[in-house]
């Protein structure tokens, strides 16, 4: 119980603050899917959470605990990186072991996941694509995130996109 308050009060210093605010609930259902606490996660969720991914079908851990059809201990996800993008995207990454990296990308609005896409063995890069011309896309000043795997240089993974 004292973990859940501390992230609530966590949550609470950062209201003012929309990116500060979306990370700490993506931080906060980690930790919960970490202690087992379904219950909580499912607060954070929309009712009409949209999910996609990207991976094979086999890896598709995240949807699984989510929707109850796998236990939180079947696939460990300990993210090493958090990050906010804008006011409404979460990016969170991972690797367990050589074989399996992962990205998770949450949206978010006013405090409640409401878009769940999940990457397996793939490498991500998110840009804005909002108000550039089409032949100003490829500069580093539009990647807003990249995928930093581990063992990327041992290893070839495919490649994607996500414009924000």
């Amino acid at each position: 119980m004292a973990a859940c308050n501390s992230s609530e009060s966590h949550m609470m210093e950062s209201d003012s603050n929309p990116e500060m605010q979306n990370k700490a609930v993506v931080e906060t259902l980690y930790k919960e899917l970490a202690h087992g606490r379904t219950e909580t996660v499912a607060g954070l969720l929309a009712s009409d959470l949209e999910w996609w991914f990207h991976g094979p079908p086999q890896r598709q851990h995240m949807m699984r605990v989510l929707t109850g059809e796998s236990g939180f201990n079947e696939f460990t996800f300990e993210p090493r990186s958090i990050t906010a993008i804008g006011d409404d995207c979460v990016v969170a990454e991972g690797w367990e072991g050589a074989q399996a990296y992962w990205v998770h990308v949450w949206s978010l609005k006013d405090g409640l996941i409401t878009q769940f896409r999940e990457y397996f063995n793939t490498w991500l890069t998110v840009r804005v694509l909002g108000d550039l011309r089409p032949w100003e896309v490829g500069h580093e000043s539009d990647t807003l995130w990249q995928s930093q795997p581990r063992d990327l240089y041992k290893r070839s993974l495919p490649g994607l996109m996500l414009a924000i």
